[in-house]
């Protein structure tokens, strides 16, 4: 009888060891880590945010908030997923203080929403149509939309994120889905 020797392959997580060294103070590693993960940290902020400038902001915010909390990183999950759970709480958070900022603004006029509107259609040039589609949606139902038929969370973590019910998340999506075939259907006629 022969005996079979059993190997356990372990997943080396590369962000590990950089992640070990920005929490020392390494600005290098930050920065290497940055350059890994801005992309995808940007393009979930931009979906949220539906606005680059204040996608970029909020990036740039992700990253202070990261360097300020490497250290609460265990290593209990793959670092670009507990990246990820912090870009979405950083985003939610500060995409609620802009959208109460601006909601205590007057508005300015017909005219500025008519400018306001066209520079949306003109940054959208460079999207796809789906992401350009995402935009029109209302503020909550593409938050909940993003994150679970875009970034993959399950109903009850975008419900729990957002502060929400379960049922409200499940509904916003059906909604969004529904408005999105719409919208579709209505432009390609």
């Amino acid at each position: 009888m022969t005996a079979q020797i059993l190997t356990t392959v372990q997943f080396d997580d590369p962000d590990t060891a950089l992640v070990k060294r920005a929490g020392k103070g390494d600005l290098q590693a930050f920065r290497e880590i940055y350059e890994r993960h801005h992309r995808r940290v940007y393009g979930l902020v931009l979906r949220l945010a539906a606005d680059h400038d204040a996608a970029q902001d909020v990036t740039q915010e992700v990253f202070i908030q990261l360097w300020k909390n490497l250290e609460r990183f265990r290593g209990e999950s793959k670092f670009s997923t507990w990246l990820h759970t912090v870009a979405t709480r950083v985003a939610i958070t500060e995409l609620r203080k802009q959208t109460k900022r601006l909601n205590k603004l007057q508005l300015i006029g017909d005219d500025q929403n008519q400018y306001e509107q066209q520079l949306v259609q003109e940054d959208s040039a460079d999207l796809g149509e789906l992401d350009t589609l995402i935009k029109r949606l209302p503020l909550q139902m593409r938050w909940v939309f993003v994150l679970h038929c875009i970034e993959g969370m399950r109903h009850e973590d975008v419900a729990d994120e957002l502060g929400i019910a379960v049922g409200t998340s499940k509904a916003q999506v059906h909604r969004a889905r529904t408005l999105l075939e719409e919208w579709l259907n209505y432009d390609n006629a």
